[in-house]
C-alpha cells in the first residue's frame, strides 16, 4: 500500500472515531453507552491519537511521518468505540476478550513499527513492543477502574476480569511485537542490523601481466 493511501486511511479512521465519539456524547441515554464512561472516552481518545502527530511535529519532523504507527494506534481506539456504538460488548460475550487481544496486537505493533532504535536486534524489538503493551494495558485497567468500574454492575467481577484483560493484552502484545519485528527487520535489514550496504573491496593483488606494451 502506498504512503498516500495509508495517510488517507489514517485520516479516515480518525474522522470515523470523531463521529462515533460525538454520537456517544450527543446520545448518552442510549443503552449501549450506559456505564461505559463515554464522556471520558470522548476526552481521552482524541488526546491519545494525537500523541504520535504531536510528538513527530515537535521532535522528529526531520524524519518521515510514522503513518503506520499512527494508523495502528488510531485503529485500536476506533475498534473499541465501534464495539460500544454497536453494543457488541453487551451482546457478544467474547467481544471484550477479543478486543483486549487484538487491540494490543495493534498497539504493540505500532511501537515496533517505529523501527527505533535502528540497530536493535529482533529480540530487543519484541521486548520493547511487549513492554510498551504491558504498560498500556496497566494504564488502561486503571483508567477503567477510576472512570466506571466502582459504580457499575461489573464491580463484583472486576478482579477476575482485570486479570483476564491483562493476560490477553500481554499475549496480544507478544504476538503483535513479534510480527512487527519480523516485518521491520525485513524492510530495514541494513539499518536494523547496524550494517550498511556491502561495499566492493579493492582487489589487493597486482594486475596480471598482459605481455603487451
Amino acid at each position: 500500500m502506498s504512503s498516500r493511501a495509508l495517510v488517507i486511511l489514517d485520516i479516515t479512521a480518525k474522522a470515523a472515531l470523531a463521529v462515533l465519539l460525538l454520537h456517544a456524547v450527543l446520545n448518552p441515554d442510549l443503552p449501549q453507552y450506559a456505564d461505559k464512561a463515554m464522556q471520558w472516552r470522548a476526552i481521552t481518545y482524541p488526546l491519545a491519537i494525537a500523541v504520535i502527530p504531536l510528538a513527530w511535529w515537535f521532535f522528529w519532523r526531520s524524519r518521515p511521518f510514522p503513518v503506520v504507527t499512527d494508523l495502528l494506534v488510531t485503529l485500536a481506539f476506533l475498534i473499541d468505540t465501534v464495539g460500544n456504538a454497536l453494543d457488541l460488548y453487551d451482546s457478544i460475550e467474547w467481544w471484550d476478550d477479543l478486543n483486549h487481544f487484538f487491540n494490543w496486537i495493534l498497539l504493540s505493533a505500532a511501537v515496533v513499527a517505529l523501527g527505533w532504535p535502528r540497530d536493535a536486534s529482533r529480540l530487543t524489538r519484541v521486548a520493547l513492543g511487549v513492554g510498551a503493551g504491558a504498560v498500556v494495558a496497566i494504564i488502561w485497567e486503571l483508567f477503567e477502574y477510576v472512570t466506571f468500574i466502582p459504580d457499575s454492575p461489573e464491580a463484583a467481577t472486576a478482579y477476575r476480569d482485570t486479570l483476564g484483560d491483562l493476560g490477553l493484552g500481554l499475549l496480544g502484545s507478544l504476538v503483535g511485537a513479534s510480527l512487527a519485528a519480523r516485518v521491520v527487520d525485513q524492510g530495514l535489514a541494513p539499518e536494523a542490523s547496524g550494517r550498511g550496504p556491502r561495499r566492493s573491496e579493492p582487489d589487493p593483488s597486482p594486475p596480471a601481466a598482459t605481455g603487451g606494451r
